[in-house]
């Protein structure tokens, strides 16, 4: 070989090496998140993702450079409003706002559990007449109308009472879209149906008292046939079309839209991954320490926090994965909205099978990529005191059709 030949390839060989690290380098890619912090379950986990960049470890295990936009709202509706747009890639919200975008063909996809079993308490002032749910009657009550708050009452009134709509009853309905107001049972209001850490923060700094709540359950106002005080169940709830789960069987899930999923599987794959890293790790500790990393927001000591963190079913749980029962839960209440007049008709199993598998193949493999776990025995498991089932992606061997 000439000198000028050794010379040539000697540079080559130098510029290929060079050149090497940026081949190698992982795609960037952007995603905006939109989570609830003053809720419940997936405030501390997002907040434990967050703190410990368990998507970002994720997404680069997978080849992705990823940036963040963590975004913080105080219910669904602006989320909601974000996707419309374009300006939101993944939030979570309740069964509410998804039966709406589901009946609408809304280009989005319903992902894994982001939150579940939530508390709603029928509160109202420490001097109230209002003992039982038989007093509601010819009552003003704050809700958020069309929200998960409103389908829980109109559970409630269902069973106690034979009819889930409010109007059978000359109760009168005044929309309070956030749950901090709404514990304070507001000058005009008989009462108020408030999530269960407003109504612990309202308990604890106001004296707001519960009557019932929609685990079937009453609170510490109560006094009627079931007996005085809190901790007795209603036998109403047992005609609950949602028993064990209570009166309502509260269900939030992460949704996605349909263009991330499309250009960019591997993000959910990774947005999946991080959460079930994250309950994981918040499983293995002590409540009142999970409750004290949201403390900000919840604005609760740790062992109020610990009631908020004991009831939620991803803790119970300790995974993330939808079942038959999560998502039947969404068929279910969408035959009560329809009674309700907030959707013309109820939703079919064979569209919402249809948007779940377009995640189902991503979040198997997220399940694998953490050890795949549970187990099936876990997965069907039928004393466990929540609805269960075969996994989202096995949706061929569900019964509900």
């Amino acid at each position: 070989m000439t000198r000028r030949r050794f010379m040539a390839t000697t540079a080559a060989l130098g510029a290929a090496t060079l050149a090497a690290p940026y081949i190698a380098r992982a795609a960037e890619a952007k995603i905006a998140v939109g989570r609830q912090p003053w809720a419940a379950g997936n405030s501390p986990i997002t907040q434990y993702m967050i703190d410990n960049k368990t998507f970002e470890r994720k997404a680069k295990d997978l080849g992705i450079d990823l940036t963040i936009d963590w975004r913080d709202y105080p219910s669904a509706q602006p989320m909601v409003e974000a996707f419309v747009s374009g300006n939101l890639d993944l939030g979570m919200w309740g069964n509410t706002p998804i039966i709406r975008g589901l009946a609408a063909q809304q280009p989005w996809s319903i992902l894994n559990v982001g939150e579940g079993h939530f508390r709603f308490v029928i509160a109202t002032r420490p001097d109230s007449p209002i003992r039982t749910v038989e007093d509601l009657k010819g009552k003003t009550i704050g809700t958020l109308l069309g929200g998960d708050p409103y389908n829980a009452l109109s559970q409630i009134l269902l069973n106690e009472l034979g009819s889930g709509n409010p109007k059978d009853f000359d109760i009168k309905l005044i929309n309070i879209p956030t749950q901090a107001q709404a514990a304070t049972i507001p000058t005009g209001l008989d009462a108020a149906v408030v999530i269960y850490p407003a109504f612990l923060k309202a308990q604890k700094d106001l004296g707001t008292v519960g009557i019932v709540n929609s685990f079937g359950y009453t609170e510490d106002h109560y006094k009627g046939p079931a007996g005085d005080g809190a901790g007795h169940l209603l036998e109403s709830v047992k005609k609950s079309a949602f028993y064990p789960d209570g009166y309502y069987l509260h269900r939030s899930f992460w949704m996605g839209r349909n263009a991330v999923l499309d250009e960019n599987p591997d993000l959910v794959v990774a947005f999946a991954a991080a959460q079930q890293e994250a309950v994981t790790a918040l499983k293995a500790m002590e409540t009142g320490a999970v409750s004290d990393l949201v403390k900000k927001y919840w604005e609760l000591p740790s062992d109020l926090g610990s009631k908020v963190v004991n009831d939620d079913v991803i803790f119970g749980r300790g995974w993330i994965w939808p079942t038959e029962g999560d998502i039947g839960a969404i068929i279910q209440t969408s035959k009560f909205m329809v009674a309700g007049g907030l959707i013309p008709q109820e939703l079919e199993w064979e569209p919402v099978l249809a948007n779940i598998q377009k995640a189902a193949p991503l979040l198997k493999k997220a399940y694998e990529m953490t050890g795949s776990k549970p187990d099936e025995a876990t997965f069907a498991k039928s004393d466990a005191g929540d609805v269960r089932g075969a996994p989202i992606w096995e949706s061929d061997r569900w019964k509900q059709r």
